[in-house]
């Protein structure tokens, strides 16, 4: 689950992380409002969505006067700021974040995210603020610096140190620093975070260390641990899709591709995904209905399926273990009756019930291509839905 940077600073700042202070505006009034409050000589206008990129968007600007702040606000209400994170589409801004100026003298990152390799969190920092990581990684991969978190002990004071060292901190910033890092790393173990990014964390000029942007993400399984955090979603920046699949239990997660796929399990979804890339074609979704899946379950992810306008061809793909083949083929042949079939679906059973579930598809009347193999139901979906090498 994410969170918008308002949120994240807010939820930051229980632990004692550094954030500038801001107020959080729904219109250009209030905008107005808010830059008189903070009384500071020059404020940020900060859209709020779940993408970074939002300065070269034009979804950050610096007022000077509480006029300029409501103007600013006016012109961002409503727009659908694009970035390199949102798509062509973009995201509506519906709030922003009116925030205190900072006299900036350095610009650093630091993040924590899990290693999954080492099952551990890792903290990175990095001298190369304010860009892309992703592309400090892969140009100057040097320019990173890691230290991983035993999870039964957390930060500890000689780790942070390091990282303050490597980022060449000194003095009161050193010192602040340090207990920047430490407490983020708190924030991240305590509220089961999957990624804190802090990017930029700024030096100013008084040599405070601060978190200028925050981005966090959540466990979502572990969710039923924190409520108050649960109630911070805000489900207009979601896919649509997503959230009905998480309202029938299904892990459904929107993709690029014209290949909408329904299988069961995660490894046996992956490996559909693959080889669809491999024989040329470009998935849609990944979607687990998962081993327990009842026919309603069927037919609501059958739905989800076809209410993704990139849908050119759809396969289904169950290896029936839990998942019995007749229930997944039941809820195939009563979503595509209540929907319609507007697009080529190709399926592929295989385990229990499957004859039986063969059976229920053959005398249902729906046009589909059956396919004895997942690598002939691959290829069979790439042709149907048109292209592929």
């Amino acid at each position: 689950m994410k969170i918008h940077e308002y949120q994240a600073k807010e939820v930051l700042a229980r632990f004692g992380v550094a954030v500038p202070e801001g107020r959080l505006a729904l219109t250009a009034e209030e905008a107005a409002a808010a830059f008189a409050e903070l009384g500071a000589p020059v404020c940020a206008i900060k859209a709020q969505i779940h993408a970074g990129g939002r300065g070269k968007g034009g979804g950050i600007k610096l007022a000077k006067t509480a006029d300029e702040a409501r103007n600013y606000t006016a012109a961002m209400l409503g727009m659908s700021l694009v970035t390199h994170q949102t798509g062509p589409e973009g995201k509506v801004v519906q709030r922003v974040w009116v925030e205190k100026g900072s006299a900036i003298a350095r610009e650093l990152y630091v993040a924590i995210t899990v290693d999954r390799a080492q099952g551990k969190p890792v903290m990175m920092a990095s001298q190369e603020g304010g860009m892309d990581i992703e592309e400090v990684a892969a140009n100057t991969p040097e320019k990173i610096f890691k230290e991983t978190i035993e999870p039964g002990l957390g930060m500890q004071g000689y780790q942070a140190r390091k990282l303050a060292f490597h980022l060449g901190l000194t003095g009161k910033g050193f010192k602040a620093g340090v207990k920047f890092m430490i407490a983020l790393a708190r924030a991240f173990g305590e509220l089961d975070c999957s990624l804190a990014e802090i990017n930029p964390l700024v030096v100013t000029e008084d040599g405070d260390v601060v978190a200028l942007d925050a981005k966090i993400n959540f466990d979502d399984n572990a969710l039923f641990r924190h409520r108050d955090i649960e109630e911070l979603r805000d489900l207009t920046e979601e896919d649509e899709k997503e959230t009905e699949a998480a309202k029938h239990e299904l892990n459904y997660i929107a993709l690029d591709g014209t290949i909408g796929c329904m299988v069961n399990g995660a490894g046996l979804a992956m490996a559909s995904m693959d080889i669809i890339k491999l024989h040329g074609g470009e998935p849609a979704n990944f979607l687990d209905v998962g081993g327990s899946v009842t026919k309603d379950g069927v037919v609501a992810a059958f739905k989800i399926l076809l209410s993704d306008a990139n849908v050119k061809a759809i396969m289904v793909d169950i290896f029936g273990g839990i998942a019995k083949c007749d229930v997944i083929a039941q809820g195939v042949v009563d979503a595509a009756q209540e929907v319609g079939l507007a697009v080529p679906l190709v399926v592929r059973l295989e385990g229990t019930n499957v004859d039986r579930g063969r059976e229920i598809l053959a005398e249902s009347g729906i046009a589909l291509k059956s396919a004895s193999s997942l690598d002939e139901a691959a290829k069979l979906a790439v042709t149907v839905a048109g292209g592929g090498a």
